[in-house]
């Protein structure tokens, strides 16, 4: 498994950068001028309020009520910390708002209540309902989480949710149904025992009873033993509900002859011997986080029939909530619902369940850097499963409608469902695609910079996270200072340091320089320079006898002139065909800008071979390239010697024939736009293009640096393409997340 170690300072530094927080709130309204301010506020906003107040479903026609849920907790049972209080909580009710956001395209806002009585807590966000199209109640204790949710679900008319109790029980039922059908088990038959009488677990086998399953074949348990008819120890209503007629008086004597267990309970609470005595094809859902019941390896190593899942992503059939809240509230939230109800948690489940035994898409398993397929560790799919966005919220929907709970039906499923794939981010599934080349590649990475503390971080995480070796470039004293003033001291021993003084190799390196340089005027004095003190040269010298497997540099240096330093190894210049590629990431759209980095004034054979090196990289990302060569004119229209080459270079690929779209020469809102490409029913585009090519440095340079800073896009580059070693050249206002991703191109070797 990988080393995935992440320590407490990276983790307050991810909070803290680039500020503090996890999200913002961005108008989706133009507010720039006095018109749209009067229409945004006074006295346009006039209008709606009084349709609202006139017709009160209208507020889900104008306002955001109809895709915002809020997440509300008071911190008292927060993850497995315990009583931390409201405000102490407010990181991971953030957390669960970007997860709706990353998930299912909902926005979710925290409230953190600073109250532990039921009553105020209902209150306060009763009084709050008209605001929201859901409520999702996050870490509250038991026994008030029932009291709580209960009474919310009675007074008000949008859906509460409870995840901690639904969502870890819905995921559950997924699993079960799939893993019974494996074991060629029924649901009303098993024996089922569940240990951990909290909200999940109640929750989880209430579900089960509402799916079929026998209430005198559910054996609850906890920490005082059995809970069975009789008994008053320990006991509240909640519980009562579950007891059960039985002799069984412990967790072991339950276990005997049981089909399923379920685990929400504490590390290690199920034995072998337990495991041993379960019935023929045992299921186990050992869900204690952060360690479960029992392992995996501990229940195969007595029952190699076994089905097991935990709540841990290292291990198979992770019962995991996140493929449940942010699909359950999208399909709510589009047919505006009342409630979510029993039927539409059980649809979800159904869904979950449908959805694992079908085939799963390459791009799943390039994630997840194996192969796929149902059966007895494939039983959950996965989290990143891009079909999960279009499957389960309609399935939601459609039992929502059948119950009554909807407001407006979906009229056009098929149509509901296209819409739904058009939420999903592209950019997450190739950035995710990309670290898994990158993990499976497990390349030895050249971080040229040592002495810069961006440079350090993003060499630690790429170690930690594992992705590969990382080689370090610099003095060994430094690189440790820096480290403890970056609160990762402890890296100091983990990370290989290099230095130019002390490697063995450096007369070596020397020889082959000079014989590269000695007839372009650099003589044995330059060359010892060279090799021996600039990090750039150095590192791309190691990289050039195969003493690291990537390069990554620039953040500290102009990228011209690092560009400059690493052609004295490498031919990575315009002659030999390199190319600089920058991809721009942007609301859920990928566009590649080529030559950023490269070429100062290309020709029209020049532009050709940018284009093709842009298309291999394009392929690299999992995108199929659709290259535009753009200008300030569109088929020869208005008449320029300046646009005369982006004409031509169209016609270079054509007798290259080329095996990708491309077309041009045109003007950037007619190469994105597919509306405007419709006046031009010859080209040969068959959508928006992600390939612009542009008639030159400069003007590549500034279309980058215009939608970084005016539109907020991601950028990934220049990525450095066309050279025989991977080399990735970072900017140097490039964070270390920035380097890290560089790392990452570098090992998957794109170019």
């Amino acid at each position: 498994m990988a080393n995935n170690k992440i320590t407490d300072e990276e983790a307050l530094a991810f909070h803290l950068e680039p500020t503090p927080g996890k999200f913002e709130v961005t108008a989706t309204v133009p507010m720039t001028t006095q018109r749209d301010l009067s229409l945004a506020y006074s006295p346009g906003v006039a209008v709606p309020c009084v349709a609202i107040a006139e017709n009160p479903e209208t507020a889900y026609d104008y306002t955001n009520k109809g895709n915002l849920v809020a997440v509300i907790s008071n911190g008292t049972a927060v993850l497995g910390l315990g009583n931390l209080g409201a405000l102490g909580s407010k990181p991971v009710m953030e957390g669960k708002a970007v997860l709706f956001k990353r998930f299912a395209d909902v926005n979710s806002i925290d409230i953190e209540l600073d109250t532990e009585d039921p009553d105020e807590f209902c209150k306060a966000v009763r009084l709050m309902g008209p605001t929201f199209g859901g409520i999702n109640l996050e870490d509250i204790k038991a026994p008030e989480c029932f009291i709580i949710e209960q009474r919310l679900k009675e007074e008000m008319d949008i859906p509460v949710f409870h995840d901690d109790q639904h969502g870890t029980a819905v995921i559950c039922a997924a699993g079960l149904i799939n893993a019974l059908h494996i074991s060629g088990k029924k649901i009303e038959d098993v024996k089922i025992v569940l240990n951990g009488a909290g909200a999940a677990g109640i929750a989880c086998l209430e579900l089960l009873k509402a799916m079929g399953a026998r209430h005198d074949n559910c054996i609850m348990c906890d920490t005082k033993g059995v809970i069975y008819q009789g008994r008053t120890e320990g006991m509240n209503q909640w519980k009562s509900a579950h007891a059960v007629k039985t002799d069984c008086r412990s967790l072991e004597d339950a276990m005997k002859g049981a089909d399923v267990f379920l685990g929400v309970s504490v590390k290690g609470a199920v034995t072998q011997e337990m495991v041993a005595s379960m019935a023929d094809n045992p299921v186990i859902f050992a869900m204690a986080n952060p360690d479960p019941e029992i392992t995996p390896e501990e229940a195969r190593e007595v029952r190699m029939d076994a089905i097991v899942a935990t709540g841990r992503s290292d291990y198979p059939n992770q019962v995991n909530n996140v493929l449940g809240f942010p699909y359950l509230f999208r399909g709510a939230l589009d047919i505006n619902a009342r409630a979510i109800n029993d039927e539409m948690k059980i649809a979800c489940a159904h869904a979950l369940a449908a959805l694992a035994r079908e085939d799963v898409p390459d791009e799943v398993a390039l994630a997840y850097g194996k192969s796929l397929s149902f059966g007895r560790d494939y039983i959950i799919p996965t989290p990143f499963d891009p079909r999960l966005i279009h499957r389960i919220p309609p399935a939601v929907a459609k039992a929502g409608m059948d119950t009554g709970a909807a407001r407006r039906p979906i009229i056009d499923m098929e149509a509901y469902e296209i819409g739904l794939k058009s939420r999903m981010d592209p950019t997450a599934s190739i950035l995710r695609g990309l670290n898994a080349r990158a993990r499976a590649a497990q390349a030895r990475m050249i971080f040229a910079e040592g002495d810069d503390p961006r440079v350090l971080r993003a060499a630690v995480t790429y170690q930690r996270s594992g992705l590969g070796k990382a080689l370090v470039v610099g003095r060994s004293d430094d690189v440790k200072a820096k480290l403890e003033k970056a609160g990762l001291g402890d890296a100091a021993r983990e990370l290989e340091v290099i230095n130019a003084a002390n490697t063995s190799h450096l007369s070596t390196y020397k020889e082959f320089l000079f014989n590269r340089l000695q007839r372009k005027g650099f003589d044995r004095q330059d060359i010892h320079r060279l090799a021996a003190r600039d990090r750039h040269v150095f590192a791309a010298l190691m990289l050039a006898h195969g003493h690291g497997d990537g390069l990554v540099t620039g953040a500290t240096r102009k990228s011209a002139h690092v560009l400059d330093r690493i052609n004295h190894v490498f031919d990575a210049d315009a002659a030999h065909g390199a190319a600089g590629i920058t991809a721009l990431l942007h609301k859920g759209r990928i566009v590649l800008i080529a030559d950023t980095l490269v070429h100062e004034w290309p020709s029209d054979e020049d532009l050709a071979t940018i284009a093709e090196r842009a298309a291999d990289v394009a392929r690299h990302m999992g995108l199929e390239p659709r290259v535009a060569f753009v200008s300030f004119s569109t088929f020869g229209y208005p008449v320029s010697e300046r646009a005369t080459k982006m004409h031509m270079a169209p016609k270079v690929l054509e007798r290259r024939g080329v095996d990708f779209e491309f077309e041009g020469e045109m003007t950037v809102d007619v190469a994105l736009n597919t509306q405007a490409q419709a006046q031009y029913p010859f080209s040969r585009l068959t959508g928006p293009a992600n390939i612009l090519v542009v008639p030159a440095r400069h003007s590549a340079s500034i279309s980058v640096k215009l939608m970084q800073e005016m539109g907020g896009a991601t950028v990934i580059g220049p990525i450095l393409a066309g050279v025989d070693k991977p080399i990735q050249i970072a900017s140097t206002v490039s964070t270390a997340n920035d380097i890290l991703n560089m790392a990452v191109l570098a090992s998957c070797e794109i170019g």
